[in-house]
């Protein structure tokens, strides 16, 4: 029996092989979640009460407060599976596995770079190397590319099996605890420690009694979501009805398991959800989440928001979607830039108010503690200098999108 012949993929709908053009809804999405990171690193920078207590404190949060911080919990996950799904949209585009292994691999290394020069600089503002690094996004990001380099050539529902597995049952490992934040000069407990770190804890590792680092986003589950978005690109070789179905469906599914998995409130989060002073703030307690290491409800949650909406922004095409495509298209310029625009913009504003600043110049762990916690500013001017930054991002962007569009040099690919 002849199979009916498949429609011709176009950038409208689906990436080709022959054409390198980006798919707009999953640019737009890319556009939001670091926008809306923009603002999680303006507040840690201007915000007066950023070092001095959680937004989910429920005994000193306010709502807008609270959603402040939590909106962003949507911008580490979605920008680590479309890192996956980029990887697969590759393959798309005509490149083979053994081009794209190579590729991985040496992205994933210069990613690695940069998280431990670069953008350990432009987060601190200083070259004072007894706090070494702080493994953020982009390290994760390029150890995922590294170990995916060889994933690529088993068969797909092998690594989707895998990657599920490894989310939907990570959470099993929360009762397995090191030190995690050593008082200065402890160093954890040997080298198993430091490994338990980078693989499900967040916490401290000493080098030496005066060199340290801290490990803030370890490889399990992450790199587990980076593989997820490289097998979830396979929707994109799909006819665009089918693949609309798919994705609404699949986004509806991730938000009821995690509706009916957090209700029960015994597994998928090591934080339980509680009754609180008011119904309003049991509902913000009932949503929030873990995100370090990010526990099962965190990702379902998340990504469930994100895949649905990824159908209805193939249709968006106003100038607010244009311009967060364009953000969406650079995404490693503005991750860069955004932390010198938030870093920056806070020195500049806290000099001509009349503050000090040099606790914006050093690290969270120095003592005696960088912000006295009387510095900074209320929340609505955090909102106001991330539409700031935002503007004084966006020609940057804008300039930086047309000459990848235009050109196709190799080392594009790596900015």
């Amino acid at each position: 029996m002849k199979t009916a012949p498949q429609r011709s993929i176009t950038n409208d709908e689906i990436v080709s092989a022959s054409n390198p053009a980006r798919l707009n809804s999953v640019d737009l999405l890319r556009g939001i979640v670091m926008v809306i990171m923009l603002l999680d690193h303006t507040r840690e920078f201007f915000h007066r009460d950023s070092l001095n207590f959680d937004p989910a404190d429920f005994e000193k949060t306010n709502t807008i407060l609270f959603f402040t911080r939590w909106v962003t919990h949507f911008c580490a996950p979605v920008f680590v599976f479309l890192a996956g799904t980029g990887a697969y949209l590759q393959t798309l585009r005509g490149k083979s596995k053994s081009e794209l292994s190579r590729f991985l691999i040496t992205r994933g290394l210069w990613l690695i770079f940069l998280e431990l020069t670069v953008i350990r600089v432009l987060v601190w503002f200083n070259l004072d190397w007894h706090f070494a690094f702080m493994l953020q996004v982009i390290w994760v990001i390029g150890a995922g590319m590294i170990l995916l380099a060889g994933l690529i050539y088993l068969p797909l529902r092998y690594v989707a099996i895998g990657s599920l597995a490894i989310i939907a049952l990570h959470n099993l490992l929360d009762g397995i605890r090191v030190q995690a934040f050593p008082a200065p000069g402890k160093p954890l407990p040997g080298g198993w420690g430091t490994l338990w770190l980078l693989l499900h804890q967040q916490g401290m590792a000493y080098f030496t009694p005066n060199v340290y680092g801290l490990l803030l986003y370890p490889l399990i589950p992450w790199v587990a979501v980076l593989w997820a978005g490289y097998c979830f690109g396979v929707v994109y070789g799909w006819e665009a009805e089918r693949r609309k179905k798919f994705l609404t469906r699949l986004g509806a599914g991730l938000l009821a398991g995690f509706v009916v998995i957090r209700a029960v409130n015994i597994y998928g989060d090591p934080s339980r959800w509680q009754p609180q002073k008011n119904a309003w703030f049991t509902v913000l307690s009932f949503l929030n989440v873990t995100k370090y290491p990010p526990s099962l409800l965190f990702l379902l949650l998340t990504l469930g928001v994100a895949i649905l909406a990824l159908p209805y922004f193939e249709q968006s095409n106003g100038w607010l979607a244009r311009i967060l495509i364009t953000f969406g298209r650079v995404p490693l310029l503005f991750y860069l830039g955004q932390w010198l625009v938030a870093h920056g913009l806070a020195v500049i504003v806290a000099y001509l108010a009349g503050q000090p600043v040099g606790w914006l110049f050093a690290t969270m762990f120095e003592q005696p503690r960088p912000n006295p916690g009387n510095l900074g500013f209320s929340l609505w001017v955090v909102y106001v200098f991330w539409l700031v930054g935002l503007l004084l991002l966006y020609p940057l962007c804008r300039w930086f999108a047309e000459v990848k569009r235009r050109r196709r040099d190799w080392w594009l690919s790596y900015l």
